[in-house]
């Protein structure tokens, strides 16, 4: 994990400048209710225009995602193909057996054989991706265990978050705001798993690209995107 950074709220997209609001909560758990976090904590402080986004980790503790590695049991398949992982400067990903474990579980063995097999090829060829591009995006969005600075969740696995559109579609019904899923990391990867209807993905990943939120232990899960005018 990146040690958090701080950037400057307002950024300017296409002459437009947009202020980045983090919205700060407790630490969040299994027992907690994403709309009712967001009725209590983020509601209060948003305008009529502003997006709302939320990062796809907490979100997937609210749904119960996030899985103690004390509970996981890691099978040799997991063992031997966690060795095979390439590092990233971000995260150990799927290097720790058990959270290959859990992308094992997430998409299947056949799959996962499948992904790390074109990966193997991949790598030959010195193209980089190419095990996530098969395994997919539940597998991709693993957080292994120490990846966040939060406890109790700095000894769990966090899988990615449940149907992040089906979540931002019915936050958006209920609270008529704009709503995006992001996945971001603290050296440019940012990306939108999921979004209500008028989000439009190329402007929030770009809003979004130099994480305003922070990547430590601010505890903002939230971030609202706020048009700003003169």
């Amino acid at each position: 994990m990146s040690h958090s950074k701080q950037t400057e709220p307002i950024i300017t997209i296409g002459g437009v400048k947009f202020d980045r609001i983090p919205v700060k909560t407790g630490i969040l758990t299994p027992q907690d209710d994403i709309g009712e976090v967001i009725s209590n904590y983020a509601l209060p402080l948003m305008q009529p225009g502003d997006i709302l986004t939320i990062s796809e980790s907490p979100l997937a503790i609210t749904q119960g995602r996030a899985i103690p590695v004390t509970e996981i049991k890691v099978t040799p398949l997991a063992k031997l193909l966690s060795h095979f992982v390439a590092k990233v400067p971000y995260g150990i990903g799927l290097g720790a057996p058990t959270s290959m474990q859990c992308a094992i579980e997430e998409t299947g063995v056949p799959r996962i054989l499948f992904a790390a097999f074109i990966g193997a090829a991949g790598k030959l060829l010195k193209r980089k991706g190419a095990f996530y591009k098969v395994a997919g995006m539940q597998a991709a969005l693993i957080d292994a265990a120490t990846t966040s600075p939060v406890p109790p969740y700095t000894d769990t696995v966090i899988k990615g978050p449940l149907h992040p559109e089906k979540v931002c579609a019915e936050l958006h019904s209920r609270f008529g705001y704009e709503f995006a899923v992001m996945d971001i990391n603290d050296i440019g990867g940012c990306w939108m798993i999921g979004g209500s209807p008028g989000v439009s993905k190329h402007f929030i990943e770009t809003v979004m690209k130099d994480n305003p939120q922070g990547q430590g232990d601010e505890l903002t899960p939230f971030c609202i995107v706020r048009r700003v005018t003169d």
